[in-house]
């Protein structure tokens, strides 16, 4: 993997994000993407485990500032199907699940899905669908998207960068500071009733 930079990290979601996204757009043009991804939630745990591009990918929160709310994440492992059982090991800790006893040293992807995630009462698997409009302020990256969570959809505003002043300027010069930082999983969390 390269070299990954930890980023901080503010994000909202919210039906209306009119205003944020009004003095986001004056910014230039954006650059859209559009995926689709399973998110999976632990009831132990809070990292940000996700299956994006056929990779297991693992973000995990490593300071919150609580002054500020902001938190720092860092990617903490991509793994790719068929998944190894060391790799397997990271994707168990970072759900704060015991490792199980597993009879082969890999996992097609199907496989992990039916097998493993799935037949575990402590895990939910969410479908999330985006579609991001990228946009660069002042060397921070800020996006809106569209968001789809299983049918629920709702639209999220974030600005990320490795300082965090950087951050907290931006998201004072975008008119943001009266949203609630939320971060994926929390947003999730609290739409499917599980304890954040």
């Amino acid at each position: 993997m390269e070299k990954i930079i930890p980023r901080w990290e503010w994000r909202t979601f919210g039906d209306d994000l009119s205003k944020g996204e009004q003095n986001i757009i004056k910014h230039g043009n954006a650059r859209h993407r559009e995926s689709k991804e399973i998110y999976i939630l632990s009831k132990n745990s809070n990292d940000n485990t996700k299956i994006r591009d056929e990779l297991m990918d693992i973000k995990s929160p490593i300071r919150i500032n609580k002054e500020t709310g902001l938190e720092q994440w860092t990617v903490l492992a991509k793994s790719a199907f068929p998944i190894h059982i060391n790799d397997l090991a990271l994707v168990y800790k970072a759900f704060g699940i015991k490792l199980p006893y597993l009879d082969k040293d890999e996992y097609s992807y199907r496989e992990y899905i039916d097998l493993l995630i799935g037949k575990n009462p402590d895990l939910k698997m969410i479908n999330v669908e985006k579609n991001r409009h990228g946009y660069l302020i002042e060397n921070a990256i800020v996006e809106i998207a569209e968001v789809k969570f299983n049918q629920f959809e709702t639209k999220t505003i974030a600005v990320e960068h490795a300082n965090m002043d950087v951050v907290l300027k931006i998201v004072k010069k975008l008119g943001l500071t009266g949203y609630e930082n939320v971060n994926y999983i929390k947003a999730m969390k609290q739409t499917f009733g599980l304890k954040y």
